[in-house]
């Protein structure tokens, strides 16, 4: 339409004005520094999400042991328990789908560049997909506050959260800050326009 708004006091200006005539403040339609941060959050949580797999998640002490188990390594023992449907949601929580929102926010912010086999609603449900499931990233650290807060049995047995806990969790506030940080409007902006059909 040829306007755009200010973000600071919303005032709306023909396209092409450089400052809002009421607050002073710079206008533009789309922040230029927007896959800067998309980019700069991805790349601190991938780095997060390695310890996050390679130190322990969980630190179980009784009074002749000390175990330590990591993401993996916990699910794999809860499968040979028999558990294999907790084993599942862990594996599923943990590791497919942080991998796939890394992947996810890395294709959204590389396919405004570029040409992407993905069409412009495919990837628009992409980026809603990968915002909704954000909220439900955090059931591993859920898992071991928990864990911490019930099992504690003085010197007989207790569970505390390994370092892994807080890398984890650094991953997936990362990556929340990642996808929050993608403008989702640059999906439309390269392509162009879809053809109008003729009207019946």
């Amino acid at each position: 339409m040829g306007l755009v708004a200010c973000k600071r006091c919303t005032r709306v200006w023909p396209q092409g004005r450089a400052r809002c005539g009421r607050c002073g403040h710079p206008l533009h339609s789309r922040d230029p520094k927007t896959l800067q941060r998309v980019w700069a959050w991805w790349s601190v949580g991938l780095i997060c999400y390695i310890p996050a797999n390679m130190y322990p998640m969980l630190r179980t002490h009784t009074l002749v042991t000390t175990q330590e188990a990591t993401i993996i390594g916990g699910a794999i023992e809860i499968a040979h328990h028999g558990a294999w449907v907790i084993a599942l949601v862990i594996l599923t929580a943990s590791v497919l789908i942080p991998v796939g929102k890394f992947v996810a926010v890395a294709g959204l912010a590389i396919s405004v560049r570029r040409p992407a086999r993905l069409g412009r609603v495919r990837r628009q449900q992409l980026y809603e997909l990968v915002e909704y499931i954000g909220r439900w990233s955090m059931i591993d650290v859920f898992v071991v506050a928990i864990l911490s807060s019930l099992v504690q049995l003085g010197s007989v047995a207790s569970i505390t959260p390994g370092p892994a806990s807080l890398f984890f969790a650094l991953s997936v506030v990362f990556t929340m800050l990642a996808a929050e940080s993608f403008d989702s409007r640059m999906i439309w902006d390269l392509d162009a326009p879809p053809s109008r059909e003729p009207a019946p």
